[in-house]
Protein backbone atom coordinates (compact mmCIF):
# COMPACT_ATOMS: atom_id res chain seq x y z
CA UNK A 1 0.00 0.00 0.00
CA UNK A 2 1.04 3.44 -1.11
CA UNK A 3 0.91 5.99 1.67
CA UNK A 4 0.32 9.58 0.54
CA UNK A 5 2.71 12.46 2.44
CA UNK A 6 0.08 13.86 4.54
CA UNK A 7 -0.52 9.62 6.06
CA UNK A 8 3.11 8.72 6.36
CA UNK A 9 4.43 6.74 9.95
CA UNK A 10 7.87 8.31 10.66
CA UNK A 11 10.46 5.60 11.84
CA UNK A 12 11.70 7.27 15.72
CA UNK A 13 14.75 9.58 15.20
CA UNK A 14 14.45 10.10 11.19
CA UNK A 15 11.71 12.56 11.25
CA UNK A 16 11.11 15.08 13.78
CA UNK A 17 7.46 16.58 12.97
CA UNK A 18 6.13 15.98 16.50
CA UNK A 19 9.29 16.38 18.75
CA UNK A 20 9.32 19.18 21.56
CA UNK A 21 11.08 21.15 20.00
CA UNK A 22 8.58 22.12 17.41
CA UNK A 23 5.59 22.54 19.71
CA UNK A 24 3.92 25.75 20.66
CA UNK A 25 4.28 25.57 24.63
CA UNK A 26 2.59 28.84 25.27
CA UNK A 27 -0.41 28.28 23.49
CA UNK A 28 -3.48 28.41 25.86
CA UNK A 29 -5.54 25.10 24.51
CA UNK A 30 -5.93 22.72 27.44
CA UNK A 31 -7.05 19.27 26.50
CA UNK A 32 -9.41 17.88 28.89
CA UNK A 33 -11.25 14.49 27.95
CA UNK A 34 -12.24 12.08 30.09
CA UNK A 35 -10.28 8.88 30.08
CA UNK A 36 -12.52 6.74 27.97
CA UNK A 37 -11.92 8.85 25.32
CA UNK A 38 -8.09 8.93 25.90
CA UNK A 39 -7.98 5.04 25.30
CA UNK A 40 -10.13 5.73 22.09
CA UNK A 41 -7.74 7.66 20.64
CA UNK A 42 -4.72 6.37 21.63
CA UNK A 43 -2.56 3.17 20.74
CA UNK A 44 -4.17 -0.42 19.99
CA UNK A 45 -3.12 -3.73 22.27
CA UNK A 46 -1.96 -5.76 19.58
CA UNK A 47 1.63 -6.19 19.81
CA UNK A 48 3.72 -6.45 15.99
CA UNK A 49 6.04 -9.01 16.12
CA UNK A 50 8.49 -6.34 16.08
CA UNK A 51 7.56 -5.14 19.35
CA UNK A 52 7.38 -8.67 20.78
CA UNK A 53 10.96 -9.13 19.91
CA UNK A 54 12.53 -5.64 21.45
CA UNK A 55 10.06 -6.43 24.87
CA UNK A 56 12.02 -9.83 24.99
CA UNK A 57 15.16 -7.84 24.05
CA UNK A 58 15.02 -4.92 27.26
CA UNK A 59 14.11 -8.21 29.43
CA UNK A 60 17.24 -9.81 28.69
CA UNK A 61 19.48 -7.03 27.79
CA UNK A 62 22.37 -6.28 30.62
CA UNK A 63 22.91 -3.04 29.18
CA UNK A 64 18.98 -1.93 28.28
CA UNK A 65 20.14 1.20 26.68
CA UNK A 66 22.02 -0.54 23.82
CA UNK A 67 18.57 -2.15 22.65
CA UNK A 68 17.01 1.29 22.93
CA UNK A 69 19.30 2.57 20.37
CA UNK A 70 19.57 -0.08 18.49
CA UNK A 71 16.07 -1.69 17.75
CA UNK A 72 13.87 0.99 19.69
CA UNK A 73 14.43 3.78 18.01
CA UNK A 74 13.55 2.17 14.44
CA UNK A 75 10.48 1.19 15.41
CA UNK A 76 7.27 2.69 14.02
CA UNK A 77 6.34 5.26 16.66
CA UNK A 78 2.49 3.45 16.76
CA UNK A 79 4.94 0.34 17.51
CA UNK A 80 6.78 1.94 19.92
CA UNK A 81 4.30 3.12 21.92
CA UNK A 82 2.21 -0.23 21.77
CA UNK A 83 4.90 -1.19 23.56
CA UNK A 84 5.30 1.06 26.33
CA UNK A 85 1.79 0.61 26.47
CA UNK A 86 2.95 -3.48 27.68
CA UNK A 87 5.71 -2.37 29.60
CA UNK A 88 3.52 -0.35 31.60
CA UNK A 89 0.70 -3.51 31.73
CA UNK A 90 3.06 -5.97 33.19
CA UNK A 91 4.17 -2.99 36.00
CA UNK A 92 7.58 -3.31 34.48
CA UNK A 93 9.04 0.52 36.54
CA UNK A 94 12.27 0.43 35.25
CA UNK A 95 11.76 -0.60 31.35
CA UNK A 96 9.14 1.62 31.41
CA UNK A 97 10.97 4.27 32.53
CA UNK A 98 13.50 3.75 30.19
CA UNK A 99 11.03 3.54 27.43
CA UNK A 100 9.65 6.84 28.41
CA UNK A 101 12.59 8.86 28.52
CA UNK A 102 13.34 7.55 25.15
CA UNK A 103 10.06 8.14 23.41
CA UNK A 104 8.95 11.44 25.24
CA UNK A 105 10.93 13.92 22.63
CA UNK A 106 9.20 12.14 19.58
CA UNK A 107 5.95 13.00 20.09
CA UNK A 108 3.06 15.49 19.82
CA UNK A 109 1.64 17.58 22.27
CA UNK A 110 -1.61 15.45 22.93
CA UNK A 111 0.75 12.25 23.39
CA UNK A 112 3.13 13.76 25.21
CA UNK A 113 0.87 14.30 27.99
CA UNK A 114 -0.57 11.10 27.86
CA UNK A 115 2.44 9.34 28.13
CA UNK A 116 3.82 11.52 30.97
CA UNK A 117 -0.02 10.52 33.06
CA UNK A 118 1.14 6.69 32.29
CA UNK A 119 3.86 7.08 33.84
CA UNK A 120 2.54 9.30 36.73
CA UNK A 121 0.52 6.56 37.20
CA UNK A 122 2.51 3.19 37.06
CA UNK A 123 4.88 5.66 39.64
CA UNK A 124 2.27 5.97 41.79
CA UNK A 125 1.05 2.48 41.75
CA UNK A 126 4.78 1.41 43.37
CA UNK A 127 4.67 4.12 45.51
CA UNK A 128 7.29 6.03 43.57
CA UNK A 129 5.53 9.09 44.85
CA UNK A 130 8.82 11.98 44.68
CA UNK A 131 9.86 10.61 41.07
CA UNK A 132 5.57 11.67 40.24
CA UNK A 133 6.11 14.57 41.43
CA UNK A 134 9.01 15.37 39.52
CA UNK A 135 7.50 14.28 36.05
CA UNK A 136 4.34 16.27 37.00
CA UNK A 137 6.88 19.37 38.11
CA UNK A 138 8.35 18.76 34.27
CA UNK A 139 5.56 19.02 32.44
CA UNK A 140 4.62 22.72 34.29
CA UNK A 141 8.58 23.64 33.81
CA UNK A 142 7.91 22.82 29.93
CA UNK A 143 5.14 25.56 29.93
CA UNK A 144 2.66 23.16 29.11
CA UNK A 145 -0.36 22.54 31.13
CA UNK A 146 -1.66 19.21 32.62
CA UNK A 147 -4.66 17.80 31.47
CA UNK A 148 -7.35 16.70 33.01
CA UNK A 149 -6.04 12.92 33.12
CA UNK A 150 -2.81 14.04 34.20
CA UNK A 151 -4.55 15.77 37.37
CA UNK A 152 -6.54 12.52 37.93
CA UNK A 153 -3.13 10.19 38.22
CA UNK A 154 -1.29 12.76 39.97
CA UNK A 155 -4.25 12.87 42.39
CA UNK A 156 -4.90 8.81 42.51
CA UNK A 157 -0.75 8.89 43.18
CA UNK A 158 -1.39 11.16 46.21
CA UNK A 159 -3.98 9.42 47.45
CA UNK A 160 -2.19 6.61 47.55
CA UNK A 161 0.33 7.42 49.79
CA UNK A 162 -2.15 8.64 51.82
CA UNK A 163 -1.32 12.61 51.36
CA UNK A 164 -4.73 14.00 50.96
CA UNK A 165 -4.19 17.16 51.37
CA UNK A 166 -2.21 17.27 48.62
CA UNK A 167 -4.63 15.68 46.36
CA UNK A 168 -7.09 17.69 46.85
CA UNK A 169 -4.22 20.82 46.02
CA UNK A 170 -4.10 19.47 42.58
CA UNK A 171 -8.43 19.05 42.31
CA UNK A 172 -8.01 22.80 43.05
CA UNK A 173 -5.56 23.40 40.90
CA UNK A 174 -6.97 22.16 38.05
CA UNK A 175 -9.60 25.00 37.52
CA UNK A 176 -6.96 27.43 37.66
CA UNK A 177 -5.50 25.21 34.59
CA UNK A 178 -8.62 25.40 32.93
CA UNK A 179 -9.56 22.02 33.50
CA UNK A 180 -12.99 20.52 34.30
CA UNK A 181 -13.03 17.25 36.97
CA UNK A 182 -14.64 14.42 35.16
CA UNK A 183 -15.73 10.82 36.38
CA UNK A 184 -12.53 9.62 36.63
CA UNK A 185 -11.01 12.58 38.83
CA UNK A 186 -14.39 11.96 40.76
CA UNK A 187 -13.94 8.07 41.29
CA UNK A 188 -10.35 8.68 42.57
CA UNK A 189 -10.93 11.06 45.06
CA UNK A 190 -14.78 9.91 46.27
CA UNK A 191 -13.84 6.44 47.06
CA UNK A 192 -10.41 7.15 48.43
CA UNK A 193 -12.15 9.25 50.91
CA UNK A 194 -14.95 7.10 52.13
CA UNK A 195 -12.33 3.72 51.92
CA UNK A 196 -10.31 6.05 54.45
CA UNK A 197 -13.72 6.75 56.53
CA UNK A 198 -12.37 9.17 58.56
CA UNK A 199 -14.15 12.11 60.61
CA UNK A 200 -12.26 14.74 58.89
CA UNK A 201 -13.10 13.68 55.53
CA UNK A 202 -16.86 13.89 55.73
CA UNK A 203 -16.90 17.62 54.66
CA UNK A 204 -14.63 17.38 51.99
CA UNK A 205 -16.98 14.52 50.79
CA UNK A 206 -19.73 16.28 50.99
CA UNK A 207 -18.18 19.12 48.75
CA UNK A 208 -17.01 16.57 46.25
CA UNK A 209 -20.08 15.18 45.90
CA UNK A 210 -21.65 18.96 45.52
CA UNK A 211 -18.82 19.87 42.70
CA UNK A 212 -20.09 16.35 40.94
CA UNK A 213 -23.45 18.31 40.14
CA UNK A 214 -21.61 20.59 38.08
CA UNK A 215 -19.20 18.90 36.20
CA UNK A 216 -20.81 15.34 36.00
CA UNK A 217 -23.67 14.62 33.84
CA UNK A 218 -26.27 12.78 35.63
CA UNK A 219 -24.55 12.82 38.71
CA UNK A 220 -27.18 11.30 40.94
CA UNK A 221 -27.02 7.94 38.73
CA UNK A 222 -23.04 8.53 39.01
CA UNK A 223 -22.73 8.67 42.74
CA UNK A 224 -25.32 5.68 42.91
CA UNK A 225 -22.62 4.12 40.81
CA UNK A 226 -19.91 4.81 42.94
CA UNK A 227 -21.46 2.67 45.59
CA UNK A 228 -21.63 -0.31 43.03
CA UNK A 229 -18.17 -3.38 43.37
CA UNK A 230 -16.90 -4.35 39.97
CA UNK A 231 -14.69 -7.06 40.08
CA UNK A 232 -11.24 -6.81 37.95
CA UNK A 233 -10.61 -8.64 34.90
CA UNK A 234 -7.45 -10.78 35.24
CA UNK A 235 -4.54 -10.68 32.50
CA UNK A 236 -1.77 -12.70 31.09
CA UNK A 237 1.50 -11.56 30.34
CA UNK A 238 2.11 -13.70 27.34
CA UNK A 239 5.18 -11.35 26.58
Amino acid sequence: MILRVSERVALWGFERRFSISNLNCNRGVTVCGLRSGYKARRRKRILSKESIQVIHALKLAKSPEHVLNAKLSRLLKPDALNLFDELLRQNQLSLSLKVFHFIREEVGHDTLLQIYADMILLLGRNEKIDMAEELFSQVLEKGLKPDTRMCGEMIGAYLQAGMTEKAMEIYGSMKEWGCSPDKFTFTVLITNLERNGQQQHQQLLESLKQDCLHYVEFPDKFLQQLQQVKPKKKRVDLV
